[in-house]
C-alpha cells in the first residue's frame, strides 16, 4: 500500500512551500493595519487639532463636562484624563493603528488616528 506520496514529484514540494511563504507573508502584510500619521481631535463635532504622531506632547481640549487631557508619543496617542463619569476612553489606552477610535462621549470629545492603511473605512453605530 503506498498511498498519495507516490503521486507527487520533486517540483510539487517547491509548489507547497511556496504557497506556504505567500500565505505567511499575506496574513503578515494585510492585518497589522497601517500605521499611524497623525491624530484627529474633535470637541462637539468641530475639529479642533490635527497632532502629528512625531514627537511627544499633551493636548488639553475643553468639552462641555470639562477638560479632556490626549496624550500623543511617537506613534501612538490616549485619553490620558477626561472628566467623565465612566472612563471608557481613558480606560481604552493607547490607540497605535490607523483608523482606532477613542470617543468620550460626555464631554463631546473624540480621539482618532489616521494614515495610509486603516483596519476599516467607516465606523457605524
Amino acid at each position: 500500500m503506498t498511498g498519495w506520496r507516490h503521486w507527487l514529484r520533486p517540483g510539487d514540494s517547491v509548489v507547497v512551500v511556496l504557497g506556504a511563504l505567500v500565505c505567511v507573508w499575506s496574513a503578515l502584510a494585510m492585518w497589522r493595519g497601517g500605521a499611524p500619521d497623525s491624530a484627529l481631535i474633535r470637541a462637539g463635532g468641530t475639529l479642533v487639532a490635527e497632532v502629528a504622531l512625531t514627537r511627544a506632547q499633551m493636548v488639553e481640549v475643553e468639552g462641555p463636562l470639562g477638560t479632556t487631557r490626549i496624550e500623543i508619543a511617537p506613534g501612538r496617542a490616549r485619553v490620558a484624563s477626561d472628566p467623565g463619569p465612566r472612563q471608557y476612553c481613558v480606560r481604552q489606552g493607547w490607540l497605535e493603528r490607523a483608523g482606532a477610535v477613542a470617543i468620550c462621549a460626555p464631554n463631546e470629545v473624540s480621539l482618532m488616528l489616521t494614515g495610509r492603511g486603516a483596519d476599516y473605512d467607516s465606523l457605524n453605530y
